[in-house]
C-alpha cells in the first residue's frame, strides 16, 4: 500500500440499472440497453433520459425521507449500502472523526422546478416551506450527516459532471491529513427534470437517436448523450484501521488530480491540456508511471467533440494501450453522479479482472484510431491499477487512480 492510500471498504449504488453495486455492475458487463419507467415527466422525450425507478420505504425507510428531493434520496439509498458493506455501525462510531463529501451538480432541480410551477399558479403562499431545505446543493451532504451522527467535516464538491470524482479525491485527503478517520464519499444528481433536458437539448448535447443504443461512447456515429440520473457512495479508511477491525476490502484509492482548463464554459480544451494534467497528477499522486496503468474507464459522454479530445489524450498519456471501456453506454450520463459511479466499477473491474464493454459502440470513430476501446463482449485482463477519468462544463477535470 503506498503512502497517502485510502481503502475502500463499503459501496453503494443507485442508477437506472437497479438499486445496488451489483445490480447495475451485472448490466454493465452484459452492455445491456435499458428502458425507461412509466412515470417519466410527460414533457421530457423518451430517446433524452434513463431516470432511477421510483422506490420506497422498503429500499429507504425513516420519517419524512419519501419527501427529499430525488438527488438526497439517492444519496441516502448509496450511503447507506456502502455503510453497510463497511460493517460500521453508526451508532457506536465516535462521529467528530467521521466526515462526508458529497459531488453534486445541480442540487434540486426537480424541486425547485416544482415551486417554480406553484408560485406562477397560486402565488407566494402556494410554495412549501421545504423547498430550500429540499433543494439546496449542500442539503445531500446535511442529510446523510443528520441520518448518521456524522458531525465530522462537511463538505458538498459542485464541479458539474466530475463532481462524483472529486468527492472521492477530497474525501481520501481528509484521511491523509488526519482530519478524520472514515470518511463516506458520494456523488449523487437527480437530472431528470424536463427543464434540465431541455437546456441540455438546447445546446445540442443530448443524442438525436431514437433508438435504445443512443448513448454511444467513442463511436463513429456518436450524437450526444442520454440524460440520466442516480448516485454511488463509497466508505474510506486507513489500510492500518481497515485491516485492525478485519473490515472489507473492495480496492484503494491511490491518487487523484484535478485541475480546470479555463478555456470555454462548456467545452474542453482541443487539446486535452487540463485532462491530460489532472491524470499525470493522480498519477504521481499515486506514485505510478503511466505504463503501470492496466486499464481505463473514460468518461466517454458519447458527445462529438469531448469524446475526441478524451480519445486523444488517452492515446497520448498511455501509448502502451491499456483497455479503455465507458459505462455511459449503458447507463447515460448521471451528471454529478458519474465519477463516483464509474470509479465504484472500475473498483468492480479490478476485483473481477474484467474490462465490461462499451455499450452500443459498433465503430470506433476514425479518428481514434489505436484507442482500445473493449466492445461486443466483456474482456478478461490481468488488472492491478487503473484510472476513471471525469469531466465537467467549467472546464473542471478529475482522474483518479484506483487499484486492488
Amino acid at each position: 500500500m503506498r503512502t497517502g492510500a485510502a481503502v475502500v471498504t463499503g459501496a453503494g449504488m443507485v442508477t437506472a440499472a437497479g438499486i445496488g453495486v451489483d445490480e447495475t455492475w451485472k448490466a454493465v458487463r452484459e452492455g445491456r440497453s435499458l428502458t425507461g419507467v412509466p412515470d417519466r415527466p410527460a414533457d421530457v422525450p423518451e430517446r433524452h433520459c434513463l431516470p432511477v425507478a421510483p422506490f420506497g420505504k422498503d429500499v429507504l425507510p425513516g420519517r419524512g425521507t419519501a419527501h427529499l428531493d430525488p438527488f438526497i434520496r439517492y444519496a441516502l439509498v448509496a450511503v447507506d449500502q456502502a455503510l453497510a458493506e463497511s460493517g460500521h455501525d453508526p451508532r457506536s462510531w465516535d462521529g467528530r472523526r467521521v466526515g462526508v463529501v458529497v459531488g453534486c451538480g445541480l442540487g434540486g432541480a426537480g424541486t425547485m422546478a416544482a415551486a417554480q410551477g406553484r408560485l406562477l399558479d397560486g402565488g407566494a403562499a402556494a410554495v412549501s416551506p421545504y423547498v430550500h431545505p429540499r433543494s439546496l446543493i449542500n442539503m445531500a451532504a446535511g442529510t446523510v450527516a443528520i441520518r448518521h451522527g456524522i458531525t465530522g467535516p462537511s463538505h458538498t464538491v459542485v464541479a458539474a459532471c466530475a463532481s462524483g470524482a472529486v468527492a472521492i479525491g477530497v474525501a481520501r485527503d481528509l484521511l491523509r491529513t488526519g482530519a478524520c478517520d472514515i470518511v463516506v464519499a458520494c456523488g449523487t444528481d437527480a437530472g431528470v427534470v424536463p427543464v434540465v433536458a431541455a437546456g441540455f437539448a438546447a445546446m445540442g448535447a443530448l443524442s438525436d437517436a431514437d433508438a435504445l443504443d443512443a448513448s454511444r461512447p467513442f463511436a463513429a456515429d456518436r450524437s450526444g448523450f442520454v440524460l440520466s440520473e442516480g448516485a454511488a457512495a463509497v466508505v474510506l479508511e486507513r489500510e492500518e484501521d481497515a485491516r485492525r477491525r478485519d473490515a472489507p476490502r473492495l480496492g484503494s484509492v491511490l491518487g487523484h488530480g484535478c485541475t480546470t482548463d479555463a478555456h470555454h464554459p462548456v467545452q474542453p480544451h482541443p487539446d486535452g491540456a487540463g485532462a491530460e494534467a489532472a491524470v499525470r497528477e493522480a498519477l504521481a499522486d499515486a506514485r505510478l508511471d503511466a505504463r503501470d496503468v492496466d486499464h481505463v474507464n473514460a468518461h466517454g459522454t458519447s458527445t462529438p467533440y469531448n469524446d475526441r479530445v478524451e480519445g486523444r489524450l488517452i492515446n497520448r498519456v498511455f501509448p502502451h494501450r491499456p483497455p479503455v471501456t465507458a459505462n455511459k453506454g449503458v447507463l447515460g450520463h448521471s451528471l454529478g453522479a458519474a465519477g463516483a459511479v464509474e470509479a465504484v466499477l472500475t473498483l468492480r473491474s479490478l476485483g473481477a479482472g474484467v474490462v465490461p464493454p462499451t455499450a452500443h459502440t459498433r465503430s470506433v470513430d476514425p479518428e481514434l484510431s489505436g484507442l482500445d476501446l473493449v466492445t461486443g463482449r466483456e474482456r478478461a485482463a490481468d488488472l492491478r491499477y487503473a484510472v476513471s477519468t471525469s469531466l465537467g462544463f467549467g472546464g473542471a477535470n478529475c482522474a483518479l487512480v484506483l487499484g486492488t
